[in-house]
């Protein structure tokens, strides 16, 4: 089985998630990326960001909301992605950047709108009462 690394950022706002779709996909994503060699978790998720979403991470301010496995959206059945995700403020304007073309705030009632992984990060937040 192959695992692909992310790490995304969970960025809740009054029982709503951030999400977004990149240029040519059917689904949404929590933003984030995949590890660069030699990367900290905290070093992908505030260059991932800041390339997506043109904020600025507070890193310091980051907390370890949970790390979720599932089949990853788009590839063979067995890829498998691990989804490190933190929440943390941030600093800036949300915008759109690089491959994202659109930005959105979710409720679980979109979970069926969100890739696989994201549906089971989706259950953890309805769980927690942190989604609406």
């Amino acid at each position: 089985m192959t695992t692909i690394d992310k790490i995304a950022w969970t960025k809740l706002e009054n029982g709503k998630i951030l999400s977004t779709r990149s240029h040519g996909k059917d689904v949404y994503y929590l933003p984030g990326g995949k590890r660069e060699p030699g990367e900290t978790d905290m070093e992908t998720l505030a260059r991932e960001i800041g390339e997506e979403l043109t904020v600025v991470v507070e890193t310091d301010s980051a907390t370890h909301v949970g790390t979720f496995e599932g089949q990853a959206h788009g590839h063979p059945t067995g890829t498998a992605v691990r989804m490190t995700c933190y929440a943390a403020d941030y600093q800036g304007t949300l915008t759109p950047n690089s491959e994202i073309a659109e930005l959105i705030w979710l409720t679980y009632a979109d979970r069926d709108r969100v890739s696989p992984v994201d549906q089971i990060i989706f259950d953890h937040l309805r769980q927690r009462s942190l989604l609406s």
